[in-house]
C-alpha cells in the first residue's frame, strides 16, 4: 500500500479523523496528540530538498534495510527512537490545539501524495536514495505504524 492510490490516502484519513485526543497508545510514549505533531513534522522533511548536493552525497545507500523497512512484511521495531528534530518532547513541535494539528498532519500528508517526485526528498537519513515511490510507501508505513500505536 502507498499514499499516492486514494482509496489507501482515504484509509489513513479517515483512520486518523477517528483518532480522539485521550486514545490510549498501546506502545511507545507518544500522546495522540504528539503523535499527530511528529507525523506532520516528518512529514516536512519529505518535502524538503537538501540544502545541498554535498549533504545529500554522504548519505549512506543502506538498500537492505530500506527495502525491509518498506517492503517486507515486517512490522516495524515499537522501540525506535525519534530524530529529535521529529519528537515534540525535544526539538519538535509541541501539540497544541488537538484539531488544528491533526488537520496539519492530514494537509501535510495530502501534499506529499499529490507531489511530483521532483518535489520530494531525494534521500533519506537512513535508507539513502528515496524515489517517489518509496516514499509512498514509507509515509504510508510511518503513519500506518502510529495509527496501530493507538489502536486504530
Amino acid at each position: 500500500m502507498t499514499i499516492d492510490d486514494p482509496t489507501t490516502l482515504e484509509s489513513l484519513i479517515g483512520r486518523l479523523r477517528a483518532l480522539r485526543p485521550d486514545a490510549e497508545r498501546r506502545w511507545g510514549t507518544l500522546t495522540a496528540g504528539e503523535m499527530l505533531c511528529h507525523l506532520a513534522d516528518g512529514h516536512q522533511w519529505v518535502l524538503a530538498q537538501p540544502a545541498s548536493s554535498e549533504g545529500a552525497s554522504k548519505i549512506r545507500s543502506r538498500p537492505i534495510l530500506k527495502w525491509v523497512a518498506l517492503y517486507s512484511p515486517l512490522p516495524w521495531s515499537k522501540r525506535a527512537q525519534t530524530h529529535p528534530s521529529a519528537d515534540p518532547k525535544r526539538e519538535g513541535t509541541r501539540p497544541g490545539d488537538f484539531e488544528a494539528d491533526r488537520e496539519r498532519a492530514i494537509e501535510s500528508l495530502r501534499k506529499i501524495a499529490e507531489a511530483p517526485a521532483a518535489e520530494l526528498s531525494p534521500v533519506h537519513e537512513l535508507f539513502g536514495p528515496m524515489s517517489a515511490r518509496d516514499w509512498y510507501r514509507s509515509v504510508y508505513r510511518h503513519v500506518n505504524h502510529h495509527l496501530c500505536q493507538f489502536g486504530m
